[in-house]
């Protein structure tokens, strides 16, 4: 077979031939040995199934190759699997149930066409597959001709491929097109199979309705909120015909009720901070808060906003605004108070709202929320926030800052509980020296109103007096009245999307907290990039949606600001790392005004300078974290920074003097030994 170390292609070719010719003279047994071994080895969930259908095909030919295999397959597939349920499936129901129990409620449903699926574009090896639907209660008859339908057309691919092989006489023929094109076949095989799949897995979900012939709309976006805006914006802008559906008011909870308005009491409220102590910067005379007037300023500030997200802005970019409630009808069909639209494509952009808990006695008090807070003209001379994430910390700090007589009841142990313990701790630190009562790892139980006093009962037996409560126990999907039920697209109340951002009707999207991932205005932005982009051009290209360098910001002062891998995420998923810290205390931006209280933390590869995470604790946190966000994303590292130049003195500094801390503690004995003697050589 092998002459001076080369393939001896004659010698192969007369050995295929003879085998050819014994198989040609004893046929029926030659077919039935074929076919054992392949089922052995299918069924016995051995290796070596590719090389055999390759053979097959040399040794038999195109359709006789293809008949054996087949059929050879499908047998040991269903074998394996009834191997693995006869062996396997009663024990992993005992063990897991209720995972169980859903997986089936699956397969019942749609397990054919995932079978399909799974045979046609394999993701995972097929030995695999059969073990794992052998653990369900999949029919063996649906399974045996859904693998058979599913498995046909790679191994057409591969007998041609074995039978293209078996023709080579000489070394030439190896790039006969011929040859290559049989194997150019089975490289398209996984794309093309890919791309049919993705086909009639949108024909099939959407065979229950009728397809307009044509459409209104290239794209109907439901919500004109952050990410409802960003997505119409992206789709004028590639000249497509737009219409915005909106219900309330343009903007969404973050203009109207959310990121600017709460910026704004921020901002008043740490200016009343600063007056309440001017002789700390060499100045005399308090400022009072008057909070009417705070509260209408705030107003002022929407106000000016408002214009950036109007309506009339959106008519001049080309998009149709449309003012109603709107509910689907249809995968291309939006009903809007009695008129309907048709899309080719729909982007469900709804938002978030409020969660609140099931706290008996809650409605009887009267609860303020993040969207009915700005409606107060008075300020709550007691004012009880339950929640200490974000919201409520931001919240309670300004309102305490204001005058109020502030406390956060947080259920968990410990205030901002997905950040690591020494942010968690500055925060508890913060809000105690702007007097603010923090009550953690306890929950309420109960409200209470008795005429105009109002109690919350602890769980521990407390019970706290309170004028107002605000509720910020974080917020859920808009998903409620528009139409989802109907048309499947829920799973236990929650908007199912995959990662092109298509839920389970293939003409239909979503955006922005909708879809409960990142609920935060520059992500809801970052998903409308994605979700408008494979709306409108996903049957050419489509993209992932990508927030894998993610920076938030909780507005407190000081802020708490992170990107990446926090320390405590890192050693939950077993990730090592190294550590670098730098105090802004002595960051000389940070002393000159008089805000140098906090650290800047930087998660590294250890001995590389490559970033993992980035968490920055103090005044201007989250303007300093843009710079760490930007070398993540481009895989800039530590020292990328500290060849920087940075202005002086700025807060960005605090980046430099990170990097500098880890070259420091990176810079080998040996390299400093050698720069002493060669410096102290030079002295003479």
């Amino acid at each position: 077979m092998l002459v001076s170390g080369h393939l001896n292609v004659a010698e192969m070719a007369n050995r295929l031939a003879a085998a050819r010719g014994w198989i040609s003279a004893h046929s029926g047994l030659a077919a039935l040995i074929f076919a054992a071994v392949y089922v052995a080895v299918t069924g016995l969930s051995l290796p070596g199934a590719t090389a055999l259908t390759l053979i097959g095909g040399s040794l038999f030919g195109l359709w006789a190759g293809t008949l054996l295999v087949s059929s050879a397959s499908v047998i040991g597939a269903t074998t394996g699997m009834i191997i693995a349920r006869y062996f396997l499936r009663d024990l992993i129901e005992r063990r897991f149930p209720d995972v169980v129990a859903k997986v089936n409620r699956g397969i019942a449903a749609d397990g054919a066409r995932y079978l399909f699926a799974l045979r046609l574009v394999p993701v995972i090896p097929f030995f695999l597959v059969n073990l794992a639907m052998g653990l369900t209660r999949m029919p063996v008859r649906t399974f045996a001709w859904v693998s058979q339908l599913g498995m046909l057309p790679g191994t057409v691919a591969y007998v041609n491929a074995g039978r293209q092989l078996a023709s080579i006489e000489s070394a030439g023929d190896i790039l006969s097109p011929r040859i290559l094109l049989a194997f150019a076949a089975l490289a398209a095989l996984p794309f093309a199979a890919k791309a049919a799949n993705a086909w009639w897995s949108g024909r099939n979900s959407l065979r229950a309705w009728q397809r307009p012939h044509r459409f209104d709309y290239n794209l109907i976006v439901i919500g004109a909120g952050s990410a409802g805006l960003v997505t119409a914006y992206i789709a004028a802008a590639a000249r497509a015909r737009v219409a915005l559906v909106e219900e309330g008011k343009m903007g969404g909870d973050c203009l109207n009720t959310g990121c600017v308005p709460s910026k704004a009491l921020i901002r008043s409220a740490k200016l009343a901070k600063e007056g309440m102590h001017p002789e700390r910067l060499g100045l005399n005379g308090r400022l009072e808060p008057d909070f009417a007037a705070i509260m209408g300023r705030i107003q002022k500030v929407v106000a000016r906003v408002a214009p950036h997200d109007s309506a009339e802005r959106y008519r001049e970019l080309g998009v149709e605004v449309v003012k109603g409630h709107a509910r689907l009808v249809d995968p291309w069909t939006v009903e809007v108070e009695g008129r309907r639209l048709s899309g080719r494509r729909i982007v469900l952009a709804t938002g978030a709202e409020p969660a609140m808990p099931p706290i008996p006695g809650l409605a009887d008090v009267e609860p303020l929320t993040s969207e009915t807070l700005w409606s107060l003209t008075e300020r709550p001379a007691r004012l009880l926030v339950l929640g200490g994430g974000a919201i409520g910390c931001e919240l309670a700090q300004s309102f305490a800052r204001l005058g109020s007589e502030t406390t956060v009841v947080e259920a968990l142990p410990r205030l901002i509980a997905r950040e690591d313990e020494d942010s968690s701790e500055m925060m508890r630190a913060a809000l105690a020296s702007d007097r603010v009562t923090v009550v953690a790892g306890v929950a309420v139980n109960t409200f209470s109103r008795d005429g105009l006093s109002r109690m919350a009962h602890l769980a521990d037996g407390r019970a706290l007096r309170f004028d107002r409560v605000l509720v910020a126990v974080g917020r859920r999907p808009r998903t409620r009245g528009f139409g989802l039920e109907e048309l499947g697209l829920l799973e236990d109340g929650r908007l199912v999307v995959d990662d092109r951002l298509r839920t389970r009707v293939p003409t239909i999207y979503a955006a922005g907290d909708v879809i409960g991932r990142l609920q935060f205005t520059h992500a809801a932005g970052q998903y409308a990039w994605f979700a408008a982009m494979n709306a409108l051009f996903g049957d050419f290209k489509s993209w992932k949606a990508d927030t894998k360098v993610f920076p938030s910001v909780i507005y407190t002062d000081p802020e708490i600001a992170r990107v990446g891998l926090s320390e405590t995420e890192a050693r939950e998923r077993g990730i090592a790392y190294e550590i670098t810290r730098y105090d802004l205390a002595e960051l000389d931006r940070a002393i000159a005004d008089d805000a140098n209280e906090g650290f800047v933390k930087v998660l590294t590869v250890p001995g590389k300078d490559r970033i993992l995470g980035v968490t920055i604790a103090g005044a201007r946190a989250g303007d300093m974290l843009g710079e760490f966000t930007l070398a993540m994303r481009h895989g800039l590292g530590l020292n990328a920074i500290l060849r920087t130049i940075h202005p002086y003195p700025g807060w960005t500094e605090a980046a430099r003097s990170t990097a500098g801390e880890w070259r420091r503690a990176h810079t080998p004995a040996w390299a400093l030994a050698v720069s002493a003697r060669t410096l102290q050589w030079l002295r003479g």
